[in-house]
């Protein structure tokens, strides 16, 4: 399954800044447990499939699981070799700055949740915490 926009408004995208807190995005809108992002950093399509797997499989078609982001910002690369301009869109990546919640979860216990999500947390590369609705 793969978690690319299917048409973007600007092919090639500047890096931006990874500084600050989430502008949005850091209540609860569907589930009662979710995993909250305490730093910043890019999250790529296969990361957030991974972590998404990692639930999905430890909850065993229990409950059901929101995701939060979509990696939107196209990332370039191109060879070592100076010159020949800006390289092609390589992957996509979901800009996460702390205070955002990535995950939802709802329909298993809290002990279930936990354990899935702290199984989650490890297939990310910024760090997170598990947060309940009040």
């Amino acid at each position: 399954m793969a978690l690319i926009p299917k048409k973007v408004k600007h092919r090639k995208h500047h890096r931006g800044d990874l500084s600050g807190r989430s502008k949005g995005g850091t209540a609860f809108n569907f589930g009662t447990f979710g995993l909250k992002a305490t730093t910043n950093g890019w999250l790529t399509t296969k990361q957030i499939e991974a972590a998404r797997r990692a639930m999905t499989r430890y909850v065993q078609r229990g409950g059901k699981v929101w995701i939060r982001i979509f990696a939107d910002k196209p990332v370039t690369s191109h060879g070592a070799v100076m010159g020949g301009g800006k390289g092609g869109v390589d992957y996509f990546v979901s800009v996460v700055k702390k205070g955002r919640i990535i995950f939802e979860m709802d329909g298993v216990t809290e002990d279930q949740a936990k354990e899935a999500m702290r199984l989650a947390s490890h297939k990310l590369p910024v760090k997170t915490i598990f947060i309940v609705k009040e």
